[in-house]
């Protein structure tokens, strides 16, 4: 019987991270059960969406869409004790990677200044069975290279006119949604709470996507996925993450 690798425990010798995802609910979704218990033990998380999500809900126009997941956001976002989140407004379902995406994650990172940058699957599929979205692969793919763009001063020197000074503090890189992790967070039943109450602030797009009453919905969600991380972490239900070190 082949051996099951186990993940590490994802370093906890840091302060302060940034979330950069495309969407609103891709954070409530992907690893917000680990981002409640940073919060709690006085980590500092700020979040950054590439979007507003405004094309998330076929029977909602994006004008109107728009405003309403933001909203939903930022509730989620103080459900884990979370406090500033920030849009950058790149259109949604069509966002491209290149330069400009670079520049504004490199921005957002020279302005927060952390250690630690989580985002979401940057690769073709979820597992190598369902298509994963353009979208989450520019931004995760941007993240990535926008770490290292954020510590050098030849790259959008704009920024450093503008009074973003370089950082090149980011230690590591964390994915969240991988096929292949490396690391992962205990999800203990209070961050599971929380996550649970984070996931459900997206009421609107969650009645949007599904007829399951959305408690049954949500907590089936997160539970399911956090108990199948465990048997490759000491049996404890947990959240993974693919972490690249820099």
């Amino acid at each position: 019987m082949t051996e099951i690798a186990q993940l590490r425990p994802l370093p906890e010798d840091w302060q302060r991270a940034l979330a950069v995802v495309a969407h609103p609910d891709d954070l409530e979704y992907g690893c917000s059960a680990a981002i409640a218990q940073w919060t709690a033990a006085g980590r500092e998380v700020a979040y950054v969406l590439a979007t507003r999500g405004e094309a998330g809900i076929d029977g909602l126009e994006p004008e109107k869409c728009a405003p309403l997941r933001e909203r939903e956001q930022r509730a989620s976002a103080e459900a884990v004790g979370v406090r500033v989140v920030e849009f950058l407004d790149h259109k949604d379902g069509v966002i491209e990677y290149g330069t400009a995406l670079r520049r504004d994650i490199a921005a957002a990172i020279r302005r927060h200044r952390p250690e630690l940058v989580i985002t979401l699957n940057h690769r073709d599929t979820w597992g190598g069975v369902a298509w994963n979205t353009p979208d989450h692969v520019a931004v995760g793919r941007a993240v990535l290279d926008a770490a290292a763009d954020a510590g050098n001063r030849w790259i959008f020197p704009e920024l450093t006119a503008e009074g973003l000074k370089p950082w090149n503090g980011v230690r590591w890189v964390a994915v969240a949604g991988s096929s292949t992790p490396t690391h992962a967070v205990e999800a203990t039943p209070e961050g599971l709470e929380h996550a649970t109450r984070s996931l459900l602030a997206h009421r609107s797009y969650i009645e949007a996507l599904t007829d399951e009453d959305p408690e049954t919905y949500v907590r089936g969600f997160l539970t399911g996925n956090a108990q199948a991380v465990a048997e490759r972490f000491d049996g404890r239900p947990a959240v993974a993450f693919e972490v690249f070190a820099r």
